[in-house]
């Protein structure tokens, strides 16, 4: 029995008739007849009712075409597989990113793939923390990079590393000069500046204040990294932020960090990816980009 058999049964049942399925496969109605034919001989039952107006499966019919659609799926899969490793990797790869992640790694990223795989372009999402996990899961994205990752059915989670979490304050502020690092306290005597409250982040540093006695009453809840920062900068508050986002603000003179000098500041970042999902060269391009960078810090 051969792949093309299986493909023109296929097309019956899909199309419902004989004459379109020999037109999809460039040959003669008599022919795709002599196929099916066979087939019903192989397994000695009728696998289609003919009618004037539809051919529709029988039973046996529809299991077989169930059967063939998986064949035909998987097969198409392992050609593509093939042929791409006989060519330069190129291609796009998506990925969905909450924004406190994905606007501070990607120029990492493009400059790894500039220098490995040229002909690889990512395109990134920037999302909530729930539509990351759903587009991994429908396959809207082929990567994931969320905050605090959870276990969840359909996905695989690849450790990406663990962010600093740093008190922030603008220049001139109290805890601005004080010491080389900051203590829990310190917080709670100064409005807070936070997270919204879905925000895993958000959720995460609140339960460090938590573990260690104290409830955090923010003045402001917002919904990324950027405003929170402006709002920092114009003196309406503090906040606990990660220390990568902040980088470019601290070189510049607009902001201050303050590592804490308790154990426990950190945030983890987790690379999504649906499980059992085949990663097209490309898309298997950026995840080692992401190790490579995560290897060299």
């Amino acid at each position: 029995m051969q792949l093309e058999s299986l493909k023109m049964f296929v097309d019956v049942v899909e199309t419902g008739s004989f004459s379109r399925a020999a037109q999809l496969n460039h040959v003669t109605q008599s022919a795709v007849s002599q196929q099916i034919r066979a087939l019903e001989t192989r397994y000695d039952q009728r696998l289609l009712s003919r009618s004037a107006r539809q051919v529709t499966p029988t039973p046996a019919g529809e299991r077989l075409f169930r059967g063939c659609k998986e064949i035909l799926s998987r097969f198409t899969e392992v050609e593509a597989e093939i042929r791409e490793q006989a060519t330069e990797i190129s291609g796009s790869a998506t990925v969905s990113a909450i924004y406190s992640v994905g606007l501070h790694e990607l120029h990492n990223i493009q400059k790894e793939l500039l220098r490995t795989h040229p002909r690889v372009n990512v395109r990134l999402n920037y999302r909530r923390s729930d539509q990351v996990y759903d587009d991994v899961i429908l396959g809207a994205a082929d990567l994931g990079l969320v905050a605090y990752p959870s276990a969840r059915a359909g996905v695989d989670i690849v450790p990406f590393r663990e962010d600093k979490l740093v008190l922030v304050v603008p220049p001139g502020h109290p805890l601005a000069g004080k010491g080389k690092t900051a203590t829990v306290a310190q917080v709670s005597t100064h409005p807070f500046v936070s997270f919204d409250r879905e925000a895993p982040t958000r959720k995460g540093i609140d339960k460090l204040f938590r573990d260690k006695g104290m409830e955090l009453a923010p003045v402001l809840e917002l919904d990324n990294v950027e405003t929170i920062k402006r709002a920092i900068e114009l003196g309406l508050g503090v906040s606990v932020l990660p220390l990568p986002t902040v980088q470019q603000e601290l070189a510049a003179g607009t902001l201050v960090a303050r590592p804490f000098n308790e154990p426990g500041f950190t945030r983890p970042i987790g690379i999504l990816v649906r499980k059992g999902k085949y990663l097209s060269r490309a898309s298997q391009a950026v995840l080692d980009a992401f190790k490579s960078s995560r290897s060299e810090e």
